[in-house]
């Protein structure tokens, strides 16, 4: 048998619970373009930025899994996990959105998942 401070504790982990998971579903369903700052070459790392505009050059990392393109003069990684089932060529306008971080020296993008990389057509976002 639970004491009285046992199920009180209980009582307030399940709350909090609650309210991160409610957060959470919440965050998911705003999605980045809430958060997202555009990207420019002085933006600090760490920074959720979004980039937009022609895929200039793809390139696969030596593993094979992981890409690197080349959006509007910007490097972007895109690491296995995140990589779209439909592939990426010269020439695909893009919205991505990332992780700003320093490679090399060189300012990049990092996408996180496939949500994060979205075609544009005919001027509307897939």
């Amino acid at each position: 048998m639970l004491t009285r401070q046992e199920r009180t504790a209980g009582l307030i982990l399940a709350i909090v619970v609650l309210i991160v998971f409610a957060g959470f579903v919440i965050l998911e369903t705003l999605g980045n373009s809430n958060f997202a700052t555009p990207y420019s070459p002085d933006t600090p790392d760490g920074t959720l930025v979004v980039l937009q505009g022609p895929v200039e050059k793809v390139t696969s990392t030596r593993s094979g899994g992981e890409l690197i393109l080349r959006v509007n003069g910007t490097q972007v990684f895109i690491p296995a996990g995140a990589v779209p089932e439909t592939p990426l060529k010269t020439g695909d306008t893009l919205v991505v959105y990332g992780i700003v971080q320093t490679y090399k020296g060189e300012k990049e993008v990092m996408a996180r998942s496939k949500g994060d990389i979205r075609y544009v057509q005919h001027g509307k976002v897939d």
